[in-house]
């Protein structure tokens, strides 16, 4: 397999930093370019960063971006124009911008995960299935904890779980989703979903969703200590994009689940 050429996002980020490092000593990774949706004026790795214009994703071969949703968009429409593969880690889509990406897998390759490690997704796909075994006597809860920069909530993993729960009831997510609360330190259960987010510290994600019948509580969780794991999840999922035809993919059909 030869080298991806690779482009980056949001490259002074947290995860755009780390996924500099992961790209830099993966040996199936050209890193080529590096935007940012401002001037910046020192090299980083030796790259000049650029803004996010067509020019600068000329000579990539895919895209990762963990950027904010309206850059996002912008960056799409860039890579169907460019025919460029895309790989996305941002989080906090609307209803009319997640439909916006679909429009856009129809003309390129996107993968689209609100977590790219590999223990969240398996979580997620344990999730769905208690759901599905579990009756409706059971209710659900979400809780998350992330570092304090981090602005949206409930966080995109936390309703990639939620969506978990949905699918394995054959329900409408978005039909289900419960009240979202903000650093509380408790919250109730309710005939929908209810989040609860914390943000503090530098935490780099706590995941935990409980189900109970009111005569037992089952709990299913994930903690993430190293930011690595994110990177190279992206990275592994940029390689697997490689060979795909258009569509929207998610790191479960990359990882096989059924």
């Amino acid at each position: 397999m030869s080298k991806v050429k690779l482009a980056i996002t949001g490259c002074l980020g947290r995860m755009g930093q780390q996924l500099i490092k992961s790209s830099k000593v993966d040996k199936n990774i050209k890193l080529t370019t590096l935007t940012e949706n401002r001037l910046v004026k020192n090299k980083i790795s030796g790259i000049k960063a650029s803004l996010n214009e067509e020019k600068a994703f000329k000579n990539v071969d895919l895209i990762i971006d963990f950027t904010v949703p309206k850059c996002t968009i912008e960056v799409l429409k860039i890579a169907v124009k460019l025919k460029k593969r895309v790989v996305i880690g941002t989080t906090g889509f609307t209803k009319k911008e997640e439909s916006l990406i679909k429009k856009f897998s129809k003309k390129i390759p996107i993968l689209k995960a609100g977590n790219m490690s590999l223990g969240v997704n398996l979580l997620m796909y344990l999730t769905e299935i208690a759901s599905k075994s579990l009756n409706d006597n059971y209710l659900s809860k979400i809780f998350e904890v992330h570092h304090k920069h981090k602005k949206d909530y409930p966080s995109g993993t936390a309703l990639m779980l939620g969506k978990g729960i949905a699918d394995g009831k054959g329900k409408n997510f978005y039909n289900l989703i419960g009240k979202k609360f903000l650093n509380k330190r408790s919250f109730p259960y309710g005939k929908k979903i209810n989040f609860n987010s914390i943000r503090k510290g530098e935490i780099i994600g706590e995941h935990e969703i409980k189900f109970s019948s009111g005569k037992e509580i089952i709990t299913l969780n994930h903690e993430a200590f190293d930011r690595a794991l994110y990177s190279d999840g992206a990275l592994m999922a940029a390689k697997w994009l490689m060979r795909k035809k258009p569509g929207l993919y998610s790191m479960r059909d990359l990882l096989n689940f059924s």
